[in-house]
């Protein structure tokens, strides 16, 4: 039989993952053609219509891009505040995309945009442990200690402990440069591990998310991600699953 699976054809929208795709289903809230079709695996046929939430849908070609974050803008679309947002540099055919994961105002660095919502599910999820690397500057001198507590976990929220691995690049009495590799996705995970150690972070910088990197963008800059470097991410991502279910 011709035709997309359901949570394939919501997903491929970019508005959701399939597993979102999978739940919004279920509750009920997708229709298809006047219908409620609560069937994961309906396949819907090239004339169909698709509603979710009594909002017409229609695939979209995935996009993927490289941006580099300024300090001074928030990671989200809308902001209730009327803050500068990363939507505020974004060109309007740039605009329905979605980050992965997200940069505190005052950070810096990669930021990976898409509209495609199973790949932002496969980098984002907890289970999937996705490598994250920062370059961090903090006030003062870090010492053994320090690095060893954040390896060894700290509770940043109740219930919640925070791993990081460090590795120091500069040192001196005044501040300390490190490369700081998270596994995690906590709410300003770095901020909090350095605060509870009572140091201040004077930067922070992300370079590096999976297998995309900084190279060739300067501040503020957007560039599409190539076909090669998507395929080398989904392999990394597929060995990355492939060693958790080992």
């Amino acid at each position: 039989m011709s035709g997309t699976r359901l949570n394939k054809y919501i997903a491929s929208s970019g508005l959701c993952s399939r597993r979102k795709a999978d739940e919004l289903i279920e509750s009920g809230v997708v229709m298809i053609n006047g219908k409620t079709v609560t069937e994961v695996g309906y396949i819907v046929q090239l004339k169909d219509k698709v509603f979710v939430n009594r909002k017409m849908i229609h695939p979209q070609k995935h996009l993927y891009y490289r941006f580099y974050k300024p300090a001074g803008y928030i990671t989200t679309k809308n902001d209730e505040k009327g803050r500068k947002t990363i939507y505020d540099l974004l060109p309007e055919n740039l605009q329905t995309l979605k980050p992965v994961g997200r940069l505190d105002r005052e950070s810096t660095g990669l930021l990976i945009l898409t509209n495609d919502g199973d790949l932002i599910n496969e980098l984002t999820h907890p289970s999937a442990k996705v490598p994250k690397l920062y370059r961090v500057t903090i006030n003062g001198k870090i010492t053994q200690n320090d690095i060893n507590k954040m390896s060894k976990g700290m509770e940043i929220e109740q219930g919640k402990k925070a791993y990081a691995q460090v590795e120091v690049l500069e040192i001196d009495n005044s501040h300390t440069t490190m490369e700081i590799l998270l596994y995690q996705g906590m709410n300003r995970q770095i901020r909090k591990m350095f605060e509870m150690l009572g140091f201040e972070v004077k930067s922070l910088k992300r370079i590096q998310h999976a297998t995309l990197t900084l190279a060739g963008l300067k501040r503020g800059e957007f560039k599409p991600i190539k076909p090669q470097q998507i395929k080398e991410l989904r392999n990394f991502l597929n060995r990355l699953s492939d060693g958790a279910n080992d």
